[in-house]
């Protein structure tokens, strides 16, 4: 097939985020669509997206610019934690006042699908210019669970096109300030984007380093003043997008490296998404089931191994360091622990300081990413050059074809995710009028106790965006443990003395901040009732200034019920 590049380039990424639309459906575009995120379908952390944003906005900039102190107020930290993608953040931040975006993940979704399709193209372009090989090997590149899935809740990780334009820099010879300035560009895209992207091109930015530092045939020039920029841009991009707001608590609330790492036979398993592949026990965390590339990729793989044979003394002299970061990326995604089929057993300790670090990276089966599409684009490349780019061609087709209905069941399980809602936008659930009431005489609303997903968080958190207050309802990405023990001191002294904030609503989130709040409160004045299962203190509600509620639908004095469980 003989088409003008531009028209190759533009079809396969066409291709691409209409395969991520026909995953996902075309209604997640809109702007003004909310109702796919906050539906509820696949847990909170889309939820947790809108709300860094939302909140994000309606505060004045600031600087470093990615401060989000609406959101959390003193366990506040920034729209990097809030994974709400700061790069984007900034933009429609920016735009607000001339464009009103409500939610930009959806075209967020179908670029990424559309830019890792292009990059495929350039990077098989490497070995032919024929149209249908790039074109069927992009697809087959956007066709892969560890891009899909993340694609299906983890939104900002959909940006794993950074990870094939970092494969592109170090495949590619040319030298001078603008590969420097690529690199440094792309760090900072990295930071801005997600912070497990950023060290997975780091990683990749490194190898090419070296590798242009031991070719005496290529000029070093720039080397020298590489080595600081790059890097430094990177650590710029996470301070503006308000990474180093953080203190502690960089290890999450859960889990910890070497708990969520791959299993060695982790791309052999069928997983949650393979038809014809055989289910093999994996180790028990949120990670597993995603990491295989398919039977297509599999197979391809297969074929570039015997492609590759006869070269792989050659392929291994001249692309030496990005194979061993690719490895060493995979040996990062293992971890100590390694696990076989399920079994897990620990080679060796590591030291205190290196494993509390290591802790920020806890999901380290991502790592395995550089090296499945360093793989993936290999066998490729070594493909077209062995056997020709038309039965090349042949061959992709097959492979794509095999991949699609192989991948069948875990397209099934993602086109539960954002089905389309009755509403472009959810009804809150905090819907009693009491809330619409309150939300015009308070400035803020606390959760007592508060902390990662405390109790009635998420309906606190959407009211409060909705309404313009400010809150400390939050989940992000992570938090300080010593932050948030300070802020439920502070609260169960008020509760237990009636030192109230001004124009602050409570929201008592369980047993003890109900107790304290009823033997503290002045009835003459002050409310406290549950409304939608939710218990509440409205301080200075009963005053002369103040209009008299509505009738609680259970107020003080009356039977004491259970603090919910769960929610409406």
């Amino acid at each position: 097939m003989r088409l003008r590049p531009w028209i190759s380039g533009t079809t396969a990424a066409l291709a691409g985020a209409a395969l991520v639309l026909w995953v996902f459906g075309p209604h997640i575009l809109p702007p003004w669509n909310t109702g796919w995120m906050l539906s509820g379908q696949i847990g909170p952390d889309p939820v947790q997206y809108w709300l860094g944003f939302t909140f994000f906005k309606a505060s004045p900039w600031s600087w470093p610019p990615g401060l989000n102190p609406r959101w959390g107020i003193e366990v506040s930290s920034s729209i990097f934690y809030a994974d709400s993608i700061p790069l984007l953040a900034f933009a429609f931040k920016a735009l607000d006042p001339l464009w009103r975006v409500d939610q930009y993940w959806g075209m967020w979704l179908a670029a990424c699908g559309a830019l890792q399709a292009w990059m495929a193209w350039r990077i098989i372009g490497l070995a032919t210019p024929a149209a249908l090989p790039r074109i069927l090997g992009a697809v087959l590149l956007v066709m892969q669970p560890v891009l899909l899935n993340r694609m299906g809740g983890h939104l900002a990780l959909g940006g794993q096109f950074l990870i094939l334009i970092a494969l592109w820099l170090c495949l590619t010879r040319a030298d001078g300030w603008r590969r420097s300035a690529a690199w440094g560009a792309l760090l900072l895209a990295a930071a801005l984007i997600h912070s497990y992207l950023l060290p997975m091109v780091a990683g990749l930015w490194a190898a090419d380093l070296l590798a242009r530092t031991a070719d005496p045939t290529r000029r070093a020039r720039y080397l020298a003043a590489e080595f600081p920029l790059v890097p430094g841009l990177g650590i710029f991009g996470l301070y503006l997008a308000g990474f180093f707001a953080l203190r502690g608590g960089f290890g999450g609330t859960w889990g910890g490296y070497g708990h969520m790492q791959l299993d060695l036979l982790a791309p052999l398993s069928a997983g949650v998404w393979s038809h014809f592949l055989p289910p093999i026990p994996e180790p028990d965390h949120l990670e597993i089931g995603h990491s295989t590339p398919g039977l297509g990729g599999l197979l391809l793989i297969a074929l570039g191994l015997w492609a590759a044979w006869p070269r792989a003394r050659a392929t291994f002299r001249a692309h030496w360091p990005l194979i061993l970061a690719c490895l060493g990326m995979w040996a990062l995604a293992v971890t100590h622990r390694v696990s076989i089929a399920g079994h897990v057993f620990e080679l060796f300790s590591l030291p205190t300081r290196i494993d509390a670090l290591a802790d920020a990276l806890r999901a380290s089966e991502r790592f395995f990413w550089p090296a499945l599409y360093a793989a993936l684009l290999g066998a490729t490349l070594a493909l077209i050059r062995r056997i020709g780019a038309p039965r090349a061609g042949t061959a992709l087709a097959v492979l794509l074809a095999i991949q699609f209905a192989d991948l069948q069941p875990g397209f099934a399980r993602l086109a539960r995710y954002f089905t389309p809602p009755a509403q472009a936008v959810v009804p809150l659930r905090l819907h009693d009028p009491f809330w619409l009431e309150a939300t015009t005489r308070y400035d803020r609303i606390r959760l007592v106790p508060t902390g990662m997903q405390a109790a009635w968080w998420e309906e606190v958190a959407v009211l409060a965006a909705t309404r313009g207050l400010e809150t400390d309802a939050v989940y992000l990405a992570r938090i300080d443990p010593a932050r948030v023990a300070a802020v439920n001191s502070d609260m169960a002294r008020r509760l237990s003395t009636g030192d109230w904030e001004p124009r602050t609503l409570y929201v008592l989130g369980d047993e003890g901040a109900i107790s304290l709040a009823r033997a503290s409160h002045d009835r003459r004045r002050d409310l406290l009732a549950e409304f939608n299962l939710v218990w509440v203190l409205a301080p200075g509600w009963f005053t002369e200034n103040s209009p008299g509620p509505h009738p609680p639908a259970r107020a003080h004095g009356s039977a004491h019920p259970p603090v919910p469980t769960s929610r409406e």
